[in-house]
Formats: C-alpha cells, sequence, structure tokens
C-alpha cells in the first residue's frame, strides 16, 4: 500500500483535526446502526491520538468494545471521475468505516493503515461524512493477543469485566494515526518495489511497478539530492544503473527521490509517484552483520510510540525530539518495539540515517514460564498463525522500501520452547523470506538457550534478559557471570551472531543511593555497565539495544509506579544518570567496537 502523497497528479485532503466521539459501553452501537445518522451526545475528541488520557473520565480510559468516531468533509468538485479514497494510518484494534452510512471498510489490526475505495459513495462538491467505530477488544486471534476475563462471585457486581493482556505497555486505543482522502486517475500506480544493489562504485535499483490495468506506458526518473537525474528507464520492471553512487549508510543517510510515471495510451500523464530511495546492502556474514559490506554494530533502544495525553496517537514533535536524542546519545538504531510504527517516523531514520528493525506486533505470546502452553486450540491457533501471516505481510508490503529497516523481527519473547512453536515460526520464517529476500529475519528471544526450538529458523540471535532485576533482584555482582554465560551458550548452540535487545532496570528520576540500589538512577546506570563489560569481550556480540529509550505507559499494577521506568529517558525526554553513561560509551566505541578477550570463547564454541 502506498502512502497517501501529494504528486504531480494526487491530491491529498488531511481529515486530521477534532472529530465528533461517543463511547460505547453496551456495545449497541452496531446493532442500532449509529452510523445510518450523525451520531448523537457526542464529545469533542482529536485524531490522532489515543482517547483514554484525552478526558477527566476514568471509565473512558479504561473503556473496554467500541468507540465512535465521526466527521464530515467535502470532496472538491474537480475530483469529479476520479478515483477517491480514504486512508486511515491507523485504529486500534479494530475498526469499520461508514461514508455517508454506506459501509466502506473493516479491519483487523491496530498498528498498519487501511484504505477504503469510497468513489462510488463520496459525493464532489456535497459535504459527506465519515464514521468510523473502533474496538480494542483483544484475544488470542488478535496481535497482540489477550483475553476478556468476566467475574461471576458475589464480590463483583454483575457483568463486571477486565481486559487482561500479557504485554507490559498500556493498551492504548482509538484512531492513532491520520485519517486523509486522496485522489488518483482511474488508471492509477497501485504499488512500487525498489530494492538495491552495489557493484564496485555502481548502484543498481531494481524496481518492480504495479499499475491497476496493463494498458499505459511506465517511466522511471531517479534524481539525486541536488535534483540532477541520476539514471531512467521504461517498464514495469527492470534496474537502474547510477555510476559513481553515493551510499545511504548509518549516520550518513543519502537518499534519491525515484520518480514513476504512468502515461496512458494516449501518451498523457495518468498517474506520478515519488519515492525516497537509499541504495545500500544489508547482509549477514559469520557473526557480523554488514551494512554496504562494512561490519555494523547496533547502538540503541527499544521504544514505544507513548508520550504524555495523545498516547500511541501520532506526534511529529515528538518524533523529531526522539531523532535528535539518538543523536545526541550518539546511538545509530531502533526497534520498533513491539509493533509497527508510523511510516512518518520511518521517513525521519531515512533521512537521519537511523538503522531500525521493524518488528510484528507479537507481544505475549509467552507466561514466562515453561510449564503454561501457549499453543492450544483455543489459544495461539491456526487462525492466530494466519492474522500473524496476514500482519507480517502487510508490514513487509509497507515498509519494505525504506532503507533505514534493515531486518524483521517476527514477534517478541514468545513461547520458543513449546514444540508447537516449530511449525509456528518456521512458516512465518519461510513466509518473510519468499516476501523480502533482502533482508535478514529475527525472533527476539525469552527462552533460555537450552530451551530454545527455533532459533535455527533465523539469521540473528536477539535476546531479552533482566539479570539482577527480574532475576536476582539487587545482585549487581551475578550481571557478568550470568549474561557471560547465557550469551555463549546461545552462540555455542546456534553459532549465530548476538543482539541484546533488551536489558535494564527501572530508575525514578531523582531517586539516588549509593552504594546503588534498585530504583535508583545509580543501580541503573551500574547495572547496565556491567552488562557492557561483558558485550566487550565477546565479539559475536554485535549489538545492544538498551530497554528503554524513554519511560512509558502501562496497565495499572503493583510492580510498575506510574508506568515504566526502565528508559534512560523520562516520558517528558528528560536525561537520567544512564543517559551521560551511553552517550560517552556509545562516542568512545565509534562506529564499531574492538572487543577483547572473546577468542578463546569462540574457539571452544566450535569444538
Amino acid at each position: 500500500m502506498l502512502f497517501p502523497k501529494d504528486t504531480m497528479t494526487r491530491e491529498i485532503k488531511d481529515l486530521s483535526g477534532i472529530w465528533r466521539f461517543k463511547a460505547d459501553p453496551g456495545n449497541e452501537g452496531r446493532e442500532k446502526k449509529w452510523y445510518k445518522e450523525p451520531l448523537q451526545d457526542t464529545i469533542l475528541m482529536p485524531v490522532p491520538a489515543s482517547y483514554n488520557d484525552i478526558t477527566q473520565d476514568a471509565a473512558l480510559r479504561d473503556h473496554i468494545g467500541d468507540v465512535w468516531y465521526e466527521q464530515t468533509f467535502r470532496v472538491p468538485r474537480t475530483w469529479t471521475g476520479d478515483r477517491i479514497m480514504l486512508w486511515v494510518g491507523s485504529a486500534c484494534h479494530h475498526a469499520a468505516v461508514w461514508v455517508n452510512g454506506v459501509e466502506a471498510a473493516s479491519h483487523k489490526g491496530g498498528f498498519l493503515p487501511f484504505e477504503a475505495d469510497i468513489t462510488d459513495i463520496a459525493l464532489p462538491g456535497q459535504e459527506n461524512r465519515v464514521t468510523i467505530v473502533v474496538n480494542n477488544i483483544l484475544n488470542w486471534q488478535t496481535l497482540p493477543p489477550g483475553r476478556i476475563k468476566t467475574f461471576d462471585d458475589e464480590k463483583h457486581p454483575a457483568g463486571y469485566r477486565v481486559q487482561e493482556y500479557f504485554h507490559d505497555f498500556f493498551n492504548y486505543a482509538g484512531i492513532h494515526r491520520p485519517v486523509k482522502l486522496y485522489r488518483t486517475s482511474r488508471l492509477h500506480i497501485q504499488d512500487v518495489t525498489a530494492t538495491a544493489d552495489v557493484q564496485g562504485g555502481t548502484g543498481i535499483v531494481h524496481y518492480t511497478v504495479e499499475c491497476s490495468r496493463p494498458e499505459g506506458e511506465v517511466r522511471l526518473r531517479l534524481v539525486d539530492e541536488a535534483g540532477i537525474e541520476a539514471a531512467a528507464g521504461k517498464g514495469s520492471s527492470g534496474h537502474l544503473r547510477v555510476e559513481n553512487a553515493r551510499l545511504w549508510k548509518p549516520l550518513q543517510a543519502y537518499l534519491y527521490t525515484l520518480h514513476v510515471e504512468l502515461l496512458g495510451p494516449d501518451g498523457q500523464l495518468a498517474d506520478h509517484y515519488q519515492l525516497q530511495v537509499g541504495i545500500r546492502t544489508v547482509k549477514v556474514e559469520g557473526t557480523r552483520f554488514l551494512i554496504n559490506g562494512e561490519p555494523f554494530y547496533f547502538k540503541g533502544f527499544g521504544k514505544h510510540e507513548d508520550s504524555d495525553i495523545k498516547g500511541k496517537g501520532l506526534d511529529q514533535a515528538v518524533n523529531v525530539k526522539d531523532m535528535n536524542l539518538l543523536k545526541w546519545i550518539n546511538a545509530n538504531s531502533f526497534r520498533t518495539s513491539h509493533y509497527p510504527y508510523a511510516e512518518e517516523l520511518l521517513d525521519l531514520a531515512d533521512r537521519e540515517g537511523i538503522v531500525v528493525i521493524g518488528e510484528v506486533p507479537a507481544v505475549g505470546f509467552t507466561f514466562f514460564n515453561y510449564n503454561d502452553k501457549v499453543y492450544t486450540p483455543d489459544q495461539a491457533n491456526d487462525e492466530t498463525l494466519a492474522h500473524h501471516l496476514e500482519v507480517l505481510s502487510d508490514l513487509i508490503a509497507r515498509d519494505k522500501n525504506h532503507a533505514s529497516v534493515v531486518m524483521w523481527s517476527l514477534a517478541n519473547e514468545a513461547a520458543t520452547f513449546q514444540e508447537e512453536a516449530v511449525p509456528y515460526f518456521k512458516e512465518l520464517a519461510d513466509t518473510a523470506r519468499r516476501l523480502d529476500p533482502q533482508r535478514p529475519i529475527t525472533i527476539v528471544q525469552w527462552p533460555l538457550p537450552d530451551k530454545c526450538k527455533v532459533a535455527q529458523f533465523f539469521d540473528i540471535i536477539c535476546v531479552n534478559r533482566y539479570y539482577s532485576w527480574y532475576q536476582d533482584p539487587g545482585a549487581l555482582e551475578l550481571v557478568e557471570h550470568q549474561v557471560e554465560w547465557e550469551l555463549t551458550n546461545w552462540f555455542r548452540n546456534f553459532q549465530k551472531p548476538v543482539i541484546m535487545t533488551e536489558y535494564g532496570a527501572d530508575a525514578i528520576a531523582g531517586f539516588h543511593q549509593d552504594p546503588p540500589a534498585m530504583f535508583t538512577e545509580e543501580y541503573q546506570q551500574e547495572l547496565l555497565t556491567r552488562y557492557h563489560n561483558v558485550f566487550d569481550r565477546l565479539d559475536f556480540v554485535i549489538g545492544e539495544h538498551v530497554w528503554a529509550f524513554a519511560d512509558f505507559a502501562t496497565k495499572q499494577g503493583i510492580t510498575r509506579i506510574n508506568g515504566n521506568k526502565k528508559g534512560v529517558f523520562t516520558r517528558q525526554r528528560q536525561p537520567k544518570a544512564a543517559a551521560q553513561m551511553l552517550r560517552r560509551r556509545w562516542a568512545e566505541m565509534g562506529e564499531y567496537p574492538v572487543k577483547t578477550g572473546a577468542a578463546e570463547i569462540i574457539a571452544g564454541a566450535e569444538k
């Protein structure tokens, strides 16, 4: 799906702003067909934004089920006869759309866009009404999974229920990304795929263009940042050769613009789309991750789309701030934990040269013990896998052209110790490789290395571990022994490079104690330092992503103090002591660290 853009032939109307909003605590609106008439008894609600923190109503913050959004818009009369599309960037977690009371689309999955062709519904030159119902219920057939627990005892009111979920971030809901209206001609470009290769000093851009109908001619121009044409071609597939190509590199981004033009049978321009293209290659070779043939070491974070008031709503000010903080702290990468982020953020990563691991929203697929089963007929089953495959396919289709995205993560902390996980994740891995042979794939592990049954399907071992926090809390003296023991065993068992994708400790800003004690800034800094001492000895470790970039909201519970405080920045993006330490470490490390003391360990693993 192409991101809506203004081009030489396309036009956009952004419907973001203040919408009319109505909660549906009885979940009766669909049955009563609220979409047939303008909503009654509404309140104001911004789009994009999570609705949970906008009002002073605790019931809305913790609402379970449907909510309704409504907006009116005008289609320009000049769009008469053209194809008119309504695009929704994200609606958590299920949505249905009506235009003028007529159903236009429905969608399952809260972190990827969907669109509806409303050409035959919208009335050009007149006022139109769009109604969107959004449902936030999670079950075992959604990503992420969850379950509704209903109480049937005297201590709770009749019918009392709660939404249970197994991931550690708040279940924000609503229309989280913009809603846009755009027009194209009936003969139009449906999709563009661009991949790159490098041969000496020559960059090669392979392309495929899909069009709505076979008639017409496709022309392409690749333009450099100075506006000078670097290559040109014709046809719906082929390649463009760029002599003396400027490569896209981490923290040194260079982007070409690919102009795709579709000419109609009369030779006139029917459609035009432009795409930012970075010429770069990625490859896993031995114990190294290579970008443009050069070893790359991941320095950065897991993070969240999360900010005050707007929740998971797109906020470009926050996005730009986060990019500036990543550069300030000398990071070069992040993982979209634990779901696809807004494409607007990936555009920024493309421009800034920030490397991204793109992740499917498969988080919460374990109960953090080896006894409770996850893959069962009434939990993670064939329907779950079908949806998982659908979301994976949609993610790759959306983000395949972003130079910043160098690897796909197919799940976070899944129960990969179960036998049933083997066919489940093999099918996912095979699908990812078929859809995108260019990028490596991974899965973020929770089980210990002797328990995991699926790592052989992936290119990189990614590990989350919290020694001296969830395991042996407070015992900083154990960190180095435990981390080295585990990472060495991952390498011995699977002979693949390792990234520590999560490690860290909660630190409440302003809490201090020396010697370090849990929840203080000193403890967070000391724990990270001891992990780093191990990473610096193991040359099969190719990355460190601290958990987390910034503090974020979680559901209420006795293990969380107004959210997760593992950020090295506060939720308001102010640095803790650990941020200053990381800034110094990553600056001194340079582009690729010099490892010491790993040769004997690796030799032992190979034996």
